[in-house]
């Protein structure tokens, strides 16, 4: 099983921002799209944001322009920039490569 890390998560306040990144070895960073998710409790897990290795990039209509994901293959790590959050964001936030998962992070949103 790869080891994927996610970090940055944390508690902020609606409209504010915060940046997850996403480790992972170069074997998959450099050969697969990745993707973010985020699930809350008693529900599915649902896609965030994708992108491909050549940076093509795909959101689920909820985040289009708030969210942005970003990879840097110089330190083989996602990213997923979140601005304007919104109560309804809070969630655990996984990282995905091919059949990996991280742990997850997780985004409170709250005043």
């Amino acid at each position: 099983q790869v080891q994927l890390v996610e970090s940055g998560g944390g508690l902020v306040q609606p409209g504010g921002s915060l940046r997850l990144s996403c480790a992972a070895p170069g074997s998959i960073f450099r050969f697969y799209a990745m993707d973010w998710y985020r699930q809350t409790p008693g529900k599915q897990r649902e896609l965030v944001a994708s992108i491909t290795r050549d940076g093509s990039t795909n959101y689920a209509d909820s985040m289009k322009g708030r969210f942005t994901i970003s990879r840097d293959g110089a330190k083989d790590t996602l990213y997923l920039q979140m601005n304007d959050l919104k109560p309804e964001d809070t969630a655990v936030y996984y990282c995905h490569a091919e059949t990996n998962w991280g742990k997850g992070t997780l985004v409170t949103v709250s005043s």
